[in-house]
């Protein structure tokens, strides 16, 4: 009897023991990222997030500032001729990198937290609206009537109908004011040199056009995007994943 005493003295001394060692924490894990002009590595807890949530989070920032649309930027007859006669293959490809962008930002593993599903919803329609833009942009150029029928017509309707109008003297009045709006500016007499050369140029009309949908561009653009995040709320919401950060950052 005294030994079986002693035998169950022994194991429950042994379970005292075990529950009084706590349980080892998981070692911290490396993730590396870069922003702000700053190479950072963040130390999360893998117990409570996966790499692939972090990874799949930051992708979902880190592009919110650029298009994946090939650049449409024409400012002369030459990059204008251009664009036009190949409007059909650029629209080809502008729609060919909207379906490949919109499948990356649907397929993204998110940190399971509702401003993480907000930012990925922001980020389908930022691109919706960039490629209704790029698209419009494209059979503008071929044909300026079909901006009419563009989302951004009531929005931009000065430049649209600036462009379609068959009185050239209200086409010229709205181009005129483009330049006008700079007077004051310290380089307003450059500015107006350079109108004057497109106004003496044989390809006068195609030099308003040009500038009317860059400003009609502008316009639709300044129409869906939403303000700067000046304090980075975002971005610090997303280091609070990390146990501890390190950078190392550009000399300013």
């Amino acid at each position: 009897m005294k030994k079986l005493y002693t035998g169950l003295s022994i194991a429950l001394s042994v379970m005292v023991i075990a529950q009084k060692v706590p349980a080892k924490k998981a070692p911290l894990e490396l993730y590396t990222y870069q922003t702000f002009g700053c190479d950072v590595k963040g130390y999360f807890d893998p117990s409570k997030y996966k790499k692939e949530e972090i990874d799949g989070t930051y992708q979902l920032l880190s592009p919110l500032t650029w298009s994946p649309f090939t650049s449409l930027i024409v400012f002369n007859p030459v990059k204008y001729d251009k664009v036009r006669s190949n409007s059909t293959q650029l629209l080809q490809q502008a729609e060919k990198e909207y379906l490949k962008r919109k499948k990356e930002l649907e397929g993204l593993k998110l940190i399971n937290l509702p401003i993480w599903k907000k930012q990925q919803e922001e980020a389908l329609i930022l691109l919706e609206n960039e490629y209704q833009l790029n698209k419009a942009l494209l059979l503008g150029y071929a044909d300026p009537q079909s901006l009419q029928s563009s989302k951004f017509y009531n929005t931009c309707k000065e430049y649209a109908d600036a462009m379609t109008t068959k009185d050239k003297e209200k086409m010229y009045s709205v181009w005129k004011s483009l330049f006008e709006t700079k007077k004051g500016e310290e380089d307003y007499s450059g500015t107006q040199n350079a109108f004057n050369a497109k106004w003496n140029d044989p390809r006068k009309d195609d030099y308003a056009i040009i500038d009317l949908m860059n400003a009609f561009n502008n316009c639709a653009n300044h129409s869906f995007r939403t303000k700067a995040d000046e304090e980075n709320t975002v971005f610090k919401t997303f280091e609070k994943v990390f146990v501890k950060l390190k950078r190392d950052c550009d000399e300013p």
